[in-house]
């Protein structure tokens, strides 16, 4: 490593990569707009999912900041899966926030692909398992168990 820092730097390392960071901030000091895909709070963009829900749109960036593209309704199919889905990471947050388990347990419980390999006694063990296993990186949960 120390080698190649000692190293000049040369064209290759001086090119863009394929991060949205420089470009986005480039979009945002005025020179050039750019559009990419990303994850924003629903503020209306995509119409029949809740408000504040997480959606993948495109998103315009330009000096003025940035501009989630409207998309509109969703076909019913996916609205479902998606607002289903978007309500277990709500619950997870809320878990997260709080440093309830229960939470957790609860919203592992409601997942389909879980539910159907699991019982939701190992579901609780589950949950306990990994808690045990990730506390030091989760401090906000005074206890483990579920």
């Amino acid at each position: 490593m120390r080698v190649r820092l000692d190293q000049a730097l040369t064209r290759e390392d001086l090119e863009r990569g394929g991060e949205y960071a420089p470009y986005i901030v480039n979009a945002l000091m005025g020179r050039e707009l750019y559009k990419f895909n990303g994850n924003v709070p629903n503020t209306g963009p995509v119409t029949n999912l809740p408000q504040g829900a997480c959606v993948a749109v495109s998103v315009l960036v330009d000096r003025a900041g940035s501009h989630p593209m409207h998309v509109g309704a969703l076909p019913a199919e996916c609205a479902l899966m998606t607002d289903l889905f978007s309500g277990f990471e709500y619950i997870a947050t809320a878990a997260a926030l709080t440093g309830d388990p229960t939470l957790v347990c609860r919203a592992t419980c409601q997942d389909p692909l879980t539910a159907a390999a699991l019982s939701l006694a190992e579901i609780r063990q589950m949950t306990n398992d990994l808690s045990a296993l990730h506390q030091d990186y989760l401090p906000q949960f005074k206890t483990q168990q579920v």
